[in-house]
């Protein structure tokens, strides 16, 4: 039996994938695995118990991701389950942009009690007319599932659209339309967009890159879209460009108390991806990905850890999570040859620092045994699993 915590209230299509082998607990110290969505476990101290956390979304920044992979602690999110529904309030929020619409919608509230509704709307309406999208340059920053949906939807709605990613996978490539172009820096992109959509994780490197020098690069009356992270935008230097004129709206995910009530500046609480669909999806998809690394120790979608799987365990698995330092792979092959086992199949992968081995051997073993063999620096934790 394991046990698995839940930090949030997550989606109870995703807890029904659960088998009999897993019981909900809300004692950490017991728990094998963890689902949440935005609890913050940037001071949690986790036991030995502790295998994995599924964060149920893209962003892991409420995670300690390095602690974790320093104690052996796979961390999972679930890239694209959200997109759809990000994709869409990202087009509600260019419509809200381009027709001026929140504006337009307060001032029709003080019609309240006027006599003369009807008429009222006929004399004031001018002063909200506003641009259609269709043949409007849309420049879409970070190219990951979201933003290449964001691309394509744009398009098909009219839209001329260039993307910006240097670090662009093949995946997003293979998904993204063969008619939109893709430059590598922002100097490229900035100045040619009547809109810009951003799409890039919160991390050292991408905290407040758009600032008083990126937006310099913008055309003048932009708009600008933020349904990723509220750091990538410093707040300050968009306020400026909004009195100035450089920047006509900032439409935000992440109202604060600098953006709340300022004109220019149509805030929406954080609801990206706050729909029935995007919950269940990502619930379904990040306990899916817990229970097959506990029960099998592959791997899918971690964040500190390398994409590695041999399937479902028949028979015998060493599982081994290490350091990504030379000679470790031979020191495991030699580890398990001197137990006496076979290997009939073998995976070693790693992503920066951290990597992982999987075994499929003849026989049966324990941890402690192999652990007595594999007694060297790197090894940072052994499993075996056996079905």
């Amino acid at each position: 039996m394991y046990n698995i915590a839940t930090l949030n209230k997550i989606s109870p299509v995703g807890l029904g994938r659960l088998t009999d082998q897993y019981k909900i607990t809300e004692d950490m110290d017991s728990a094998n695995g963890v689902l949440v969505r935005s609890q913050d476990m940037l001071s949690m101290e986790f036991s030995k118990n502790l295998l994995a956390i599924a964060r149920a979304g893209a962003g892991v920044n409420n995670i300690p991701v390095e602690k974790c992979a320093e104690e052996g602690i796979v961390v999972f999110n679930t890239p694209g389950a959200n997109a759809n529904a990000v994709k869409e309030l990202v087009l509600a929020g260019i419509f809200l942009g381009a027709r001026n619409i929140p504006d337009a919608i307060t001032w029709s509230y003080g019609l309240v009690g006027n006599d003369d509704a009807a008429k009222a709307v006929e004399k004031g309406k001018s002063q909200f007319a506003g641009r259609e999208i269709k043949g409007k340059t849309l420049g879409v920053i970070g190219l990951g599932a979201i933003g290449v949906s964001v691309a394509n939807a744009a398009e098909k709605l009219g839209m001329k659209v260039i993307g910006n990613d240097p670090y662009m996978t093949l995946r997003a490539a293979h998904n993204l339309s063969n008619t939109i172009p893709v430059v590598h820096s922002l100097e490229e992109l900035l100045p040619k967009c009547d809109y810009v959509s951003i799409h890039v994780p919160s991390m050292d490197k991408t905290k407040g890159m758009i600032n008083k020098e990126t937006i310099a690069l913008m055309k003048d009356g932009i708009i600008f879209l933020n349904f990723s992270r509220d750091k990538l935008v410093n707040d300050d230097d968009m306020l400026i460009a909004l009195v100035d004129g450089k920047v006509q709206k900032y439409i935000t995910d992440f109202p604060n108390n600098k953006l709340v009530g300022k004109n220019g500046v149509i805030c929406i609480p954080h609801l990206g991806a706050s729909t029935e669909e995007a919950e269940d999806n990502c619930a379904v998809m990040a306990t899916e990905e817990l229970m097959d690394y506990i029960e099998n120790g592959n791997i899918t979608n971690s964040v500190n850890y390398p994409a590695c799987s041999l399937g479902p365990v028949n028979g015998t698995r060493i599982c081994v999570l290490n350091k990504n330092i030379p000679a470790m792979l031979s020191a495991i092959t030699s580890a398990v040859s001197d137990l006496n086992l076979n290997i009939n199949n073998l995976l070693n992968k790693s992503k920066g620092d951290y990597a992982c081995t999987l075994l499929d051997i003849d026989g049966t073993v324990n941890e402690s045994e192999v652990a007595s063999k594999l007694n060297v620096p790197g090894i940072i934790k052994i499993r075996i699993i056996t079905r």
